[in-house]
C-alpha cells in the first residue's frame, strides 16, 4: 500500500473514531435527559411511586409526611426542599385570587424543588368551603334532618366544585362521629346519633367529592366524644359498642365510597392514643376494611401522644409510635415528623421500610389525583364557580328541606301576611350564625330581616333579650374556704397531688390552694407532679 493510501486509511479511521465518540456522547446526553419513570403517566401508580421513592433522600421522604399552615407569603423558603401538604392559607382571598396564588405555589414546588413533587393543599369543607365568598350550605346536623342522601350528594358536589376550582384537593371533612350527648360542643358538625343515617349521609358526601378529584378525610377516628360530653377525652367503650355504633360510618366511607384519607382523633381508646393506636389504624382500617389511602393526625394530636397522653419517652419515640401504628401525615405544622423522625430512621429505631410505606401512600394519592400532570387551576373558572346563583339556589333548597317543625299549635305558622304587629325576641334573631367551619363574606339574611321583608306592613318589635356567648363564672372567694388542719385564719383548701390515676401511695405534693381557679390544660399543677 502506498503512503497516500495509508494516510487515507488513517484519516478514515480517525473520522470513524470521532464519529463514534460523538454518537456515544449524544447517547449519554439523551440518557441524562430521559424523562423519569415517575413522570410517565402511562405507567401504573405503583411503578411511578417505586421509581420516585428510589430517588428520594430520607429528608425528602419525611418532608412528604409534613404539612405547613402558614401565610402564603412565607411558604417559598419552606417548600424549597419539598413538602407534602399545605393548609388553610388561602381562606381570606376571593376564589380567583386564591386560585392564582395556589398556581404560584405549585409552580415553586414543580420547578424549584429537586424532584418537582406537587403539594397537596387542604382546608375545611364541612358544609361549604371555609373560605371568603364560598357558598355556605346548612350545617351538617341540618343536612341530616333532611333525611336525604341524594340532597347531601348534590350539596357535596357543589362544594367539591368550588373547592377544586381554588386548587384545594383535600378536605378535612366530613365529621362522622356519633353524637349521643348534647353537652358535646361539636354535635352540630355531625349527622346526629344514628350510625345508619350517619353512614348514608357520609357515603353520599364522600362519593361526590372523590368522584370530582377532591380527597375527603372522614374524622375523627374514632369515638371522639368522651364521658359527660367532653371532647377528645379518654374513651373506654367496649369493642362491640365501637363496632356497632362508632365505627360503621368510617367503614362505609372506606368500603363503599373510597375515602382517600382518614383523620385520627385526639382522644385515647382503651388507654392508647388514637394517633398511635395500631389496632385502629392498621389492624381494622387497613387489615379488615382494605383502606388504601393515608392517615392524617388531627391538628396537634401527634404532639398529644407525648404531652397529653404521655405514652412516649421523647419526640423521636413519639414519632416512632405514630408512624409504626399507621399514621402517615402530621398536621398542622410538623414538629415530630421532622428532625425527630429523621433521627429515628437514621438511628435504626424506625425501620426505613415503615417510612417508605407511609411516603408511598402519600405519593400514590398525588399520582391518582393527577397532580403531577395537572398541578394548576383556572382562576377565571374559580371566580364563576364560587357562590354562583346555582349554588345559592341549592343552598336555599337544602335549607328548606332541613327545617324541622316540632310543634305548630293552632296553625300559627305560616304567619298571615296581614298581621299588624309582630314581636321578635332573642339575640340570635338579628345574628346570622352559620355554624362551625363556615365560609364568610357572603350575603346573609337574618330571621329578623326575613320577617320584616315578608310582612312589610306590620310593626315588627325586636327585643334581643339576655346576652349570649361564653359567660365566666367567678371562682369561689378564698374567704369562704377553710382548709383542714390549716393555721388559724388561713383560707383555701388542702390539696394532695398524686403521680398516678388511682391515688395510690403517698401524694407527691401537699399544699393549701387559696382558691380553686385552675387551667392547666395538658400541663401540670407543679413541676413535682408528672
Amino acid at each position: 500500500m502506498s503512503l497516500m493510501s495509508r494516510r487515507t486509511a488513517i484519516r478514515l479511521t480517525g473520522f470513524s473514531v470521532l464519529t463514534l465518540v460523538l454518537l456515544f456522547g449524544l447517547n449519554l446526553a439523551a440518557q441524562n435527559t430521559e424523562i423519569p419513570a415517575y413522570r410517565n403517566a402511562a405507567l401504573s401508580v405503583e411503578k411511578r411511586a417505586d421509581d420516585l421513592l428510589a430517588r428520594m433522600t430520607i429528608e425528602e421522604k419525611v418532608a412528604q409526611l409534613q404539612c405547613q399552615v402558614r401565610d402564603s407569603k412565607r411558604t417559598d423558603e419552606l417548600m424549597k426542599r419539598g413538602l407534602g401538604g399545605l393548609g388553610c392559607i388561602l381562606r381570606q382571598y376571593e376564589a380567583a385570587e386564591a386560585a392564582g396564588r395556589m398556581n404560584r405555589i405549585q409552580k415553586t414546588m414543580v420547578e424549584q424543588t429537586r424532584l418537582g413533587i406537587p403539594v397537596l393543599m387542604h382546608d375545611e369543607a364541612l358544609h361549604g368551603l371555609l373560605a371568603f365568598k364560598a357558598t355556605s350550605f346548612p350545617q351538617a346536623i341540618g343536612l341530616a334532618a333532611s333525611w336525604s342522601p341524594g340532597l347531601v350528594g348534590r350539596v357535596a358536589e357543589a362544594i367539591g366544585l368550588e373547592t377544586r376550582s381554588r386548587g384545594i384537593r383535600q378536605v378535612l371533612s366530613p365529621t362522622i362521629n356519633i353524637a349521643r350527648d348534647v353537652r358535646w360542643g361539636r354535635t352540630e358538625e355531625t349527622y346526629g346519633e344514628d350510625p345508619y343515617l350517619t353512614s348514608r349521609m357520609a357515603v353520599a358526601f364522600v362519593s361526590a367529592f372523590e368522584k370530582n378529584g377532591v380527597l375527603t378525610t372522614p374524622k375523627h377516628y374514632a369515638a371522639n366524644l368522651g364521658d359527660g360530653g367532653r371532647d377528645s377525652n379518654p374513651v373506654h367503650f367496649s369493642e362491640r359498642l365501637m363496632r356497632e355504633i362508632y365505627m360503621p360510618a368510617f367503614k362505609a366511607c372506606v368500603t363503599e365510597s373510597g375515602a382517600s384519607s382518614i383523620m385520627a382523633a385526639y382522644n385515647s381508646y382503651d388507654g392508647t392514643p388514637c394517633s398511635s393506636n395500631r389496632w385502629l389504624l392498621t389492624d381494622v382500617l387497613r387489615g379488615e376494611w382494605g383502606f388504601r389511602g393515608f392517615v392524617v393526625s388531627d391538628y396537634g394530636s401527634v404532639a398529644g401522644i407525648y404531652s397529653l397522653h404521655k405514652t412516649a419517652f421523647d419526640s423521636a419515640d413519639c414519632a416512632r409510635q405514630a408512624l409504626e401504628a399507621g399514621l402517615d401525615v402530621e398536621l398542622p405544622n410538623a414538629a415530630f415528623f421532622g428532625p425527630p423522625l429523621v433521627e429515628a430512621v437514621r438511628s435504626g429505631s424506625v425501620d426505613g421500610a415503615v417510612l417508605d410505606a407511609a411516603v408511598r401512600r402519600v405519593l400514590e394519592a398525588k399520582f391518582r389525583l393527577g397532580l403531577f400532570e395537572n398541578p394548576y387551576t383556572d382562576p377565571a373558572a374559580a371566580g364563576k364557580a364560587n357562590n354562583s346563583p346555582e349554588h345559592r339556589a341549592l343552598a336555599l333548597e337544602a335549607a328548606r328541606q332541613a327545617l324541622v317543625l316540632l310543634k305548630n299549635e293552632n296553625g300559627t305558622l305560616p304567619f298571615k301576611k296581614d298581621l299588624k304587629s309582630i314581636a321578635v325576641v332573642g339575640r340570635l334573631a338579628d345574628l346570622v350564625r352559620l355554624g362551625g367551619y363556615s365560609g364568610f363574606g357572603i350575603r346573609t339574611v337574618s330571621v329578623l330581616e326575613g320577617i320584616r321583608r315578608a310582612c312589610p306592613d306590620a310593626v315588627v318589635r325586636f327585643a334581643p333579650g339576655p346576652q349570649t356567648g361564653r359567660q365566666m363564672v367567678p371562682a369561689i372567694s378564698s374567704s369562704c374556704l377553710v382548709p383542714a388542719g390549716g393555721a388559724p385564719g388561713q383560707h383555701g383548701l388542702k390539696a394532695e397531688y398524686f403521680n398516678n390515676d388511682n391515688l395510690a401511695g403517698s401524694p407527691v405534693l401537699v399544699r393549701i390552694d387559696p382558691r380553686i381557679d385552675f387551667d392547666w390544660g395538658g400541663g401540670s399543677p407543679d413541676t413535682t407532679v408528672k
